[in-house]
């Protein structure tokens, strides 16, 4: 294995290039083939024997023992539609300022091609006491089913992964699920001069009261309380009608206490209006700050938090780390960027955490 602070400027280079490359083929959600194939010859130039599944593609150590604990390395290489706002071009992948600029190069560009360098860095000849999957999949800027969910199957026993997302270098050790709800009391239409009908929006209203008002019991010291917001609503088609349907939509963060399931349950039983979840599957995740991945991390000087944002983590039904370089406050931005320093500094932090790691 190559001294890492000897040859960290190259691996750095390495990476920016890969990023870039990735910057220049436009890979919304769904339509990532194109990075996909890229990825796919690039493990295959560097002696690799890659697997592809629509979108996602993947590799394993070449030494891969069965016998060993599996870690999972995972990012994504789709992303949003960029928006009016971008003064560049999303694709023209260019530097200024020691910053790298385009379309998923922050999210989450940074910590794809870091964690590719780190799989490619430590898959030498000396033997590791674990096994290496790294995953660079599709979909998870809509939690599609063609993206690492359809994969883990094929992926065997995972012991931990690590998902990278820009999260400062620090861990994310706790992540909130979300659940979106539709929606709609049923009243009883009726002329709104005359003293008839049931109005479906004064139905509403009481149900939105309660969910704006309802606090439930157990918070988290990582994640805070379980937030309800009703974000959408429409009833009514004309003036002097009393509405008999009002639908309304409610977007909801659990924290790591409940899951989507125990949620949808609990408003259920409290609410009149009947309510239809779009999905169940996006939960909570907490990885225990005693997992031995963690305390490397710790005695690494790294810092940890709760976070408030969405990843793929919520589809991994085993303990999971969220880290990464670059900063979720510029996802989805435009002329979105991420600093070569970070990208630097995500190659050195992921294989810091897996170098003597003991599982």
């Amino acid at each position: 294995m190559l001294k890492l602070k000897e040859n960290i400027d190259h691996l750095t280079h390495q990476a920016t290039e890969l990023l870039r490359e990735l910057i220049a083929i436009p890979s919304l959600s769904r339509k990532e083939d194109k990075t996909a194939s890229l990825l796919e010859n690039f493990w295959k130039s560097n002696g690799f024997n890659p697997l592809r599944s629509g979108n996602n593609v993947w590799v394993k150590s070449p030494d891969f023992d069965v016998k060993k604990p599996t870690i999972l390395l995972n990012s994504h290489h789709d992303t949003v539609k960029p928006s009016a706002s971008w003064t560049r071009d999303p694709h023209e992948a260019t530097v200024a300022s020691d910053k790298l600029y385009g379309l998923g190069s922050n999210d989450a560009g940074g910590a794809l091609v870091s964690l590719i360098t780190t799989f490619n860095y430590l898959t030498g000849p000396e033997p590791l006491p674990f096994n290496l999957i790294m995953a660079a999949t599709a979909e998870e800027e809509i939690s599609g089913p063609d993206g690492i969910a359809s994969i883990l199957p094929t992926l065997g026993d995972i012991t931990v992964g690590i998902v990278g997302e820009p999260t400062h270098g620090d861990m994310a050790i706790a992540e909130k699920g979300l659940m979106v709800l539709d929606c709609e009391a049923c009243g009883q239409s009726g002329h709104a001069a005359r003293n008839e009908g049931i109005n479906a929006i004064d139905l509403a209203i009481k149900d939105i009261e309660w969910l704006q008002s309802y606090q439930f019991e157990q918070d988290s010291d990582l994640l805070g309380p379980v937030k309800l917001t009703v974000t959408q609503i429409i009833a009514g088609a004309q003036h002097n009608v009393i509405p008999d349907r009002c639908a309304f939509v409610v977007d909801i963060r659990t924290n790591e206490y409940y899951s989507n399931r125990e949620v949808l349950d609990i408003i259920r039983k409290h609410i009149k209006s009947q309510v239809k979840p779009r999905s169940l599957r996006l939960n909570s995740s907490k990885i225990s700050l005693q997992h031995p991945l963690v305390k490397r991390g710790l005695n690494l000087g790294l810092q940890y938090y709760g976070s408030p944002t969405l990843s793929d983590q919520a589809l991994m039904p085993f303990p999971t780390l969220k880290i990464g370089p670059g900063d979720s406050a510029r996802s989805h931005t435009a002329d979105e960027f991420i600093y070569l320093d970070e990208i630097r500094m995500g190659i050195l932090t992921y294989i810091n955490l897996l170098t003597d790691l003991k599982i």
